[in-house]
């Protein structure tokens, strides 16, 4: 990926290649709402939105906005260099699953203390994730789970 070929933003629009690296984390307001298996798991308006340079947003939610009684603990852990051990969680909806559609830091470093408590979810995994209302178009890899909207410009690491 060449930062080079960075899609100019337009008004009201972000550029991946504006992040900063290590990843900046702010609050958002943002209507976010993620369906699977016929059900709104997620329902929020009280997310974290980790911007890292050449990624799209991967949004934070927190359990008490989040369906937790269709997640279970997978035994699947990674390290993140900016946030420390990542634990993984399937999804489970009547007859589907997802397996490792989601990860949280339950013990993240200092910098990312808001973290602890929250899921993010990969968009690709599931039926459909909304962000005020816009459907999110996942970013590509099976590592990554930024979410793209209309407003977010590339290109993307991926």
């Amino acid at each position: 990926m060449n930062p080079s070929s960075r899609v100019a933003p337009q008004p009201g629009q972000e550029s991946v290649w504006d992040y900063p690296r290590p990843p900046r984390i702010e609050q958002s307001e943002k209507h976010l709402e993620i369906m699977f298996g016929g059900m709104l798991i997620v329902d929020t308006r009280h997310a974290w939105r980790i911007l890292e340079t050449s990624h799209p947003p991967v949004y934070y939610i927190p359990q008490d906005d989040i369906r937790m009684d269709f997640l279970t603990p997978a035994k699947l852990q990674t390290f993140c260099e900016w946030k420390g051990m990542a634990s993984y969680w399937n999804l489970t909806v009547s007859v589907k699953t997802s397996g490792h559609a989601a990860w949280s830091y339950p013990n993240p470093v200092d910098a990312y203390l808001a973290l602890k408590d929250h899921l993010a979810f990969y968009p690709g995994k599931m039926d459909e994730c909304r962000v005020n209302g816009e459907v999110v178009m996942a970013q590509s890899g099976d590592f990554y789970g930024g979410w793209i909207t209309h407003d977010i410009v590339g290109p993307f690491k991926g």
